[in-house]
């Protein structure tokens, strides 16, 4: 159950925190128009992982905080499990914070660790029921109707499961027919790269050749001034140098042997002259390889003009061409198993589209199932409302049952029809029931749904809106039936709802120093009984109204023993 909430900086809520007290009963909070009770159901919605507003942080505040503490029966083994599967601790008490910056950045928080919004969705689908005016809106929209009844029979897993084989389906089918646009256009392709492949191949490319080649080509034009000038250094090095380097050499040693300190320098210059041998043999032996060979030339032209044509072809380096070529060389083999592809392809769909249908069915016939079950409990439920003649029937839209229909909720349209007299034909809900009815049918969908879950705490935000006289007794009753097996927390204009509360919260409006806020107090009795007075008529109560309002405070506190 919802144990505490505390929020902080939200809209026009400064600082309040609420304790409940009991697991099952009904929370009533009520106040005038514009006091801030749409507030407090945004404070809750936020812990469920909606989506957040920068401009729900209170003026001046850097952030606002809203936290939950809920307590966890035994029957929430599940959660627990999920709880423990998701890395928190095992514990019979939940504490969930939703931390939302002036900046729009919103943080979650689950016993205090951080948590994703997945996460928290599927913890607060366990633990809050929430019947807002949205959910009003929802029952005029057709394309939503399916999804009450799946959720009342409970097979949205099933459901799930199908869509996941619809999508598998449609991507087989993608895949099958890109392969089958490719197998038209095979022959044409394939001689393409066939030819591409032969060209690449036939060139006998090199990693680096390119470069090697650029450097030979340099060295042919140059051919004429290497060997003239390689010729001049070798006579300078041969002749002059050499021989003066040799008397140089054998002068010193001469002086060395008479002065040993000279040692050192003879042998120097002795290393200087064979190295100037040396470097005359290397120049001759250069001279010697340099030959002028203009067919050569041309020749390392053609292959470099080859290899620049292949190059803006396939790729701005040799590497890139030869990687194309083996690309090519790869699809080349991917067309030659297309056809085996194909029939492998149409094999595995074949046997998905029979499981297909074998789901799409097995839904189908529950849902039927299901929806005679919501008539017969509506109906129930709705005499229960003041709605005695009333009816809502499940109007099935009649479909061929094969591949053709399917979507992927399966091949089921339905629409709710609604009667709200007797005599009178069921026609579209969406076009006949007016703000009150829909609001009491709402109320009737939750309660049958409420029964089927395990959800502790359910909130109704003015889910008695449009209703008055008989009828707002009638969903006073309905919502304290509910809260005595369910906590439930019921923003409300009616003082009927109001006098049942087991627990009476007013939201109020204030301005101090200029600001200002939204407070929230837990009601005493006499309190109580001023509120319903305010609720009863307004700010011209007088002691008959108060009087009338604590015989309704009575009379609800006698209905809730």
């Amino acid at each position: 159950m919802l144990c505490e909430l505390r929020v902080a900086n939200l809209a026009l809520i400064e600082s309040l925190e609420l304790v409940f007290d009991q697991a099952s009963g009904l929370i009533v909070m009520t106040g005038e128009t514009g006091a801030g009770k749409s507030i407090m159901l945004r404070a809750i919605t936020l812990l469920t992982g909606v989506r957040s507003q920068s401009g729900w942080v209170r003026e001046g505040a850097d952030s606002c905080v809203v936290e939950a503490r809920f307590e966890l029966a035994p029957s929430y083994k599940s959660l627990l499990d999920y709880m423990e599967k998701c890395g928190f601790d095992r514990e019979p008490e939940l504490v969930i914070k939703r931390v939302v910056s002036a900046a729009g950045r919103s943080r979650l928080y689950v016993n205090g660790s951080l948590a994703t919004v997945k996460v928290v969705r599927e913890l607060t689908a366990s633990l809050l029921n929430v019947a807002s005016q949205h959910d009003h809106q929802q029952l005029l929209q057709p394309g939503s109707h399916l999804d009450f009844v799946d959720t009342m029979g409970g097979i949205w897993e099933l459901r799930d499961d199908f869509a996941k084989s619809y999508e598998k389906w449609q991507d087989l089918l993608a895949s099958l027919q890109e392969l089958k646009k490719a197998e038209q256009d095979k022959e044409q392709k394939k001689d393409f790269l066939s030819f591409q492949l032969d060209e690449i191949r036939g060139a006998s490319l090199t990693a680096g050749e390119d470069e090697l080649l650029a450097a030979e080509r340099k060295r042919l034009k140059g051919a004429d001034t290497l060997l003239k000038v390689s010729q001049e250094s070798y006579h300078l090095l041969s002749n002059p140098i050499a021989d003066q380097l040799a008397s140089l050499r054998k002068a010193v040693f001469s002086l060395a042997q008479l002065d040993p300190e000279l040692e050192d320098l003879a042998e120097e210059i002795g290393n200087y002259s064979y190295l100037a041998e040396d470097y005359a043999q290397r120049l001759r032996e250069y001279r010697d390889s340099l030959e002028i060979n203009p067919m050569r030339l041309d020749e390392v032209n053609e292959r470099i003009d080859l290899i620049q044509n292949l190059k803006r072809k396939y790729g701005e380096s040799i590497e890139q061409v030869l990687a194309f070529a083996d690309q090519a060389e790869a699809d080349l083999q991917q067309i030659d198993n297309a056809d085996q592809q194909i029939r492998e392809l149409e094999t595995e769909v074949a046997a998905l589209e029979k499981t297909l249908l074998e789901k799409a069915d097995k839904l189908h016939r529950q849902r039927k199932a299901v929806g005679s079950q919501l008539e017969q409990a509506m109906a129930a439920e709705m005499a229960s409302l003041a709605f005695e003649q009333a009816g809502l029937e499940v109007r099935w839209q009649e479909v061929d049952k094969n591949l053709e229909e399917l979507r992927p909720s399966g091949w089921d349209r339905l629409e709710f029809f609604f009667s709200a007299n007797p005599g009178e034909p069921a026609r579209p809900l969406s076009k006949v029931a007016s703000g009150g009815e829909l609001s009491r049918l709402m109320l009737a969908m939750k309660c049958i749904l409420a029964k089927k879950d395990l959800v502790e705490t359910v909130i109704f935000d003015e889910v008695d809106s449009g209703i008055g006289g008989e009828a707002a007794e009638a969903v006073a009753r309905k919502i304290q039936e509910l809260s005595g097996h369910h906590q439930v927390l019921c923003i409300t204009h009616l003082p009927q709802i109001a006098a049942r509360g087991t627990e009476h919260f007013m939201v109020s409006k204030q301005v101090d120093d200029g600001r200002t806020q939204s407070s929230i107090r837990k009601l005493e009795q006499a309190d109580r009984v001023n509120e319903l007075a305010r609720m009863l008529a307004g700010d011209s109560a007088t002691e008959q109204t108060r009087a009338w309002a604590r015989e309704l405070l009575e009379n609800g506190v006698k209905q809730v023993k």
